[in-house]
């Protein structure tokens, strides 16, 4: 009698395995530039994405939302478009293959083929999806920031990240900036490849002392315009 309970233990066990690794496989970021030298960067972790076009000169567009993936199908709930804000709220459906590190999506606005750029990995604790939860100011108070429909939230892959401040309620878009970056110790660098709001910022390296503690992130720094910066993240779930 325990043969065939062990047998179904064992499938059902390959099937999570399976779907795991197939729901994994597109976690990270993947580029695509074309002769213009325009590039398009997808970041994609902890079930969230966001998609940014630019140049070195230019920032151009950027979107994200949450996604799901069921089988060849890829599915975003749009919560940020300059583009077009009227997408927010949407659910897009795009065809979605991997193959010889490169990603395809296939989708409204046509077929598009990305090359990774990297995959988080356990030796990149950081990577996923975390919104801004509080501020402590110079006696060392914490503020804490009430959850609400405006947000400002920062995904990381293994090198690269981006945050945006984005009101999926209203649909208004603040604003976003992203490249990559580094932790050594307790050492956290990004240098900026993208920023919506002054593109006169971008190729600066900003340096911050992190502190993570379970699913809370405090960096202290400085900003690019040289104002303080002690702020707490916590991670998305």
């Amino acid at each position: 009698m325990r043969q065939p309970l062990y047998i179904c233990l064992l499938v059902l066990t390959v099937c999570i395995s399976g779907f795991s690794q197939s729901k994994s496989d597109v976690d990270g970021a993947w580029q695509l530039t074309d002769r213009s030298g325009q590039s398009t960067i997808v970041t994609i972790v902890a079930n969230y994405l966001m998609q940014t076009t630019y140049t070195a000169n230019q920032f151009i567009a950027t979107r994200g939302g949450a996604w799901k993936r069921n089988g060849g199908k890829l599915s975003i709930t749009v919560e940020f478009d300059t583009k077009d804000s009227g997408r927010v709220g949407q659910v897009e459906t795009y065809n979605i293959a991997i193959n010889n590190r490169q990603l395809t999506l296939d989708g409204p606005a046509g077929k598009q083929v990305f090359s990774r750029l990297d995959e988080p990995t356990s030796s990149t604790p950081m990577a996923g999806l975390w919104r801004i939860t509080g501020r402590v100011n110079e006696t060392g108070q914490r503020t804490t920031m009430q959850a609400g429909p405006r947000k400002t939230i920062k995904l990381l892959t293994r090198s690269r990240f981006q945050w945006a401040a984005i009101n999926p309620q209203t649909k208004q878009f603040m604003g976003t900036g992203g490249g990559t970056y580094l932790k050594e110790g307790d050492q956290y660098t990004e240098t900026i490849d993208f920023f919506s709001r002054d593109n006169s910022r971008v190729g600066r390296s900003l340096t911050f002392t992190v502190n993570l503690t379970g699913d809370d992130w405090q960096h202290t720094g400085k900003s690019s315009t040289g104002g303080v910066v002690n702020e707490v993240w916590s991670r998305e779930k």
